[in-house]
């Protein structure tokens, strides 16, 4: 009996191990990941927050509110393509996102008193950011340090007072041109994802963003308007 069980076992031994072997043919073991190419498209989300150093509303009575600090945050989605030459990495990134990067003012400039309102108010909004810059870094396997810089867009709102019995009194929403520049470091954690933190500094300028009715006297009312903005990504890479 124990022969005739050896003898079973033997057999099942046998007749499995081309079939072990077929399978592993058929099915063979994906090797390690470890070229790391930044070349390609991708997409990704991005999200995080922004804050001012000086935003100045201003018009021609004259009249300027001193400076104020907005802050508030950012989400968003990101497309964009790189090209590697050896570690040297160069691209081209878009990014659009919807912003609550708002703050106000009483006024604290003594030569123009306060803002104008039942309770003296100055305020701005940045309630969207969208740019497109260039990146350029040297990559580091699969972690890329890199500058940026480039053109941005936004959509800027102000308001000064309430109504037209408590002093000068408007609110309108402009869009802004202006510039960014700014560093990140993004990595690579397999073939097809990556993250990355990056800093933008964003200066839109001085424009012209809504009228103020001072007595019935209309006076175009100017923002002065830069934010910084840190923000976190993830990215879908396509090409490998």
């Amino acid at each position: 009996m124990r022969k005739l069980i050896a003898a079973g076992i033997a057999l099942v031994a046998l007749a499995a191990a081309p079939a072990e072997a077929a399978d592993l043919a058929v099915k063979p073991k994906e090797p390690a990941f470890t070229v790391y190419n930044w070349t390609g498209f991708y997409v990704g989300i991005q999200g995080g927050t922004g804050w001012s150093s000086g935003v100045k509303q201003t018009d021609a009575r004259p009249f300027n509110s001193g400076s104020y600090q907005p802050n508030g945050g950012v989400i968003g989605g990101t497309v964009g393509y790189n090209a590697q030459f050896g570690r040297i990495v160069l691209g081209l990134e878009a990014d659009g996102s919807g912003s609550w990067i708002k703050g106000n003012t009483i006024g604290t400039d003594p030569a123009s008193g306060n803002c104008g309102g039942i309770v003296p108010r100055c305020y701005s909004d940045l309630q969207s950011l969208e740019t497109v810059r260039v990146r350029a870094g040297i990559t580091m396997d699969n972690v890329l340090p890199y500058l940026t810089g480039g053109l941005a867009v936004g959509s800027l709102h102000g308001q000064e007072g309430d109504v037209a019995a408590n002093g000068a009194f408007g609110a309108g929403s402009s869009t802004v041109v202006g510039w960014t520049a700014g560093f990140g470091v993004e990595a690579m954690f397999n073939q097809r994802w990556s993250m990355k933190v990056e800093y933008l500094y964003v200066d839109f300028g001085n424009h012209a963003i809504f009228n103020d009715n001072v007595g019935g006297v209309i006076f175009p009312e100017s923002i002065k308007y830069t934010t910084n903005i840190l923000r976190v990504g993830i990215n879908y890479r396509f090409g490998y």
